[in-house]
């Protein structure tokens, strides 16, 4: 119900989303929980498989006009035997009410919760190369809207990052107008510390001129207790009543 109230509050035209099951899943909580807390349903909603085997997967959900259109995946990037991305990197066309389309690419990256730190470092290198070579490949095909978005589980700047930050894509936490809320640290895991941030909105260069506010929605995310770091909704009383132990990233764009 938190969860659902983060979305609710937020209220995104386009809204990304990290560690799903499956589009039933999605659509049965759009329809159920957002409306249970007084939300809107999402109607278009779409989520391609990826490679977790434990069914966490990344989607996608947007508001009426904003049509979702063609689709790649890249779960068989790197063929069968070594993916190279633990779910995917889904590119998603977006028709805007205008017209326009935006490209988004919904990543989540490899953890560094699992398996020894020197390898998880280099499958994360070879996913932001991979996400750069699409983002590459999008605007020599003169795509200038894109959108990468998501958990990336590294800090701005670590090493497994570096292709990320060599193409033109920015983040929207150095945006002027970027407002991380009560709490000034722009971590977006746990406690919101600098060295927590680990999930991104990164535009292309006609996406960030556009941008007109940013920040972190931290309603839903545990804010500790002495004292505690920011608002959250009354019934977050409990830090097993979080929304996510991840802080929603957000951004409005003219």
């Amino acid at each position: 119900m938190n969860t659902g109230r983060v979305i609710r509050d937020m209220n995104a035209d386009i809204l990304a989303v990290v560690e799903a099951e499956d589009r039933i899943a999605l659509k049965h909580f759009s329809e159920g929980v957002l409306r249970a807390v007084g939300g809107v349903p999402y109607p278009n909603i779409m989520l391609i498989d990826g490679n977790d085997t434990r069914g966490i997967d990344v989607g996608l959900m947007t508001r009426a006009g904003h049509d979702i259109g063609l689709m790649r995946s890249h779960v068989a990037d790197g063929g069968p035997d070594n993916p190279v991305f633990s779910r995917d990197c889904p590119e998603y066309a977006v028709t805007t009410p205008a017209g326009e389309v935006i490209w988004v690419l919904v990543n989540h990256f490899k953890s560094k919760g699992f398996g020894e730190a020197a390898a998880n470092n280099a499958r994360r290198r070879t996913q932001a190369a991979a996400v750069a070579a699409i983002v590459a490949r999008l605007q020599a095909d003169g795509q200038t809207l894109i959108a990468v978005v998501g958990d990336l589980n590294d800090t701005p700047d670590s090493a497994p990052l570096a292709p990320l930050r060599a193409t033109n894509l920015r983040d929207v936490a150095t945006h002027p107008r970027f407002d991380p809320g009560a709490f000034t640290g722009k971590g977006t895991y746990g406690l919101g510390n600098d060295s927590d941030k680990i999930d991104y909105i990164l535009l292309s260069p006609a996406l960030f001129a556009r941008v007109t506010g940013a920040g972190l929605w931290r309603m839903g995310a545990w804010p500790g207790v002495r004292p505690a770091r920011w608002p959250v909704y009354p019934e977050l009383t409990k830090k097993i009543h979080a929304a996510s132990d991840h802080h929603a990233i957000w951004v409005d764009l003219a």
